[in-house]
């Protein structure tokens, strides 16, 4: 995508994550098997050191990794995007880490600022996001943006042990706000 973001709603704003937002609190979000439940990151063992890896691989890439904050600075989440240039494609995810701010309606505010900002960029024709059956929260998150369900991979991945599907929305930019 490769230029800045800078959003701000009514609860939280948006930012490029930097090297500054590699905290301590950060990782811990990574190791958190509650905030991980959903996410493949559940497998990985994370430190300030992968952290920095993976940061870094956005540099020189048409992807995008962002730092989701209160309006007094707190860093409460992290979201990222990954466009297809030449399919003008941005499929996005999100990580709201601190706990604390889960069901306030952070998530969903930052989710839609992102997928309306994406859909105004003239270079992008449609957004994607995809989860687990299971995460029935991301699903409502996507829902209520005007993402409408696409596809389905049955029993695709497992958590705890049981096979779960991998649901994947989308919504093009001249089709507009469905929900």
């Amino acid at each position: 995508m490769s230029a800045e973001v800078h959003l701000a709603g009514s609860k939280v704003r948006i930012d490029d994550f930097v090297v500054a937002d590699l905290t301590d609190a950060y990782v811990r979000w990574l190791n958190d098997p509650q905030v991980v439940r959903f996410s493949n990151q559940r497998f990985r063992m994370h430190t300030i050191d992968s952290c920095r890896a993976y940061l870094a691989s956005f540099t020189g890439s048409s992807n995008s990794f962002l730092s989701i904050k209160t309006l007094d600075g707190r860093a409460i989440g992290t979201m990222s995007i990954y466009c297809s240039v030449p399919h003008g494609t941005a499929d996005i995810g999100i990580m709201i880490g601190d706990r604390g701010f889960w069901n306030g309606g952070y998530g969903q505010e930052a989710w839609n600022l992102m997928v309306e900002w994406l859909l105004g960029r003239p270079n992008i024709r449609k957004v994607t996001a995809g989860t687990l059956d299971c995460n029935i929260g991301m699903i409502r998150l996507m829902e209520r943006s005007g993402m409408v369900l696409e596809g389905v991979r049955h029993r695709q991945e497992l958590v705890e042990g049981e096979p779960h599907d991998v649901v994947y929305y989308g919504r093009f930019a001249d089709e507009g706000r469905q929900a």
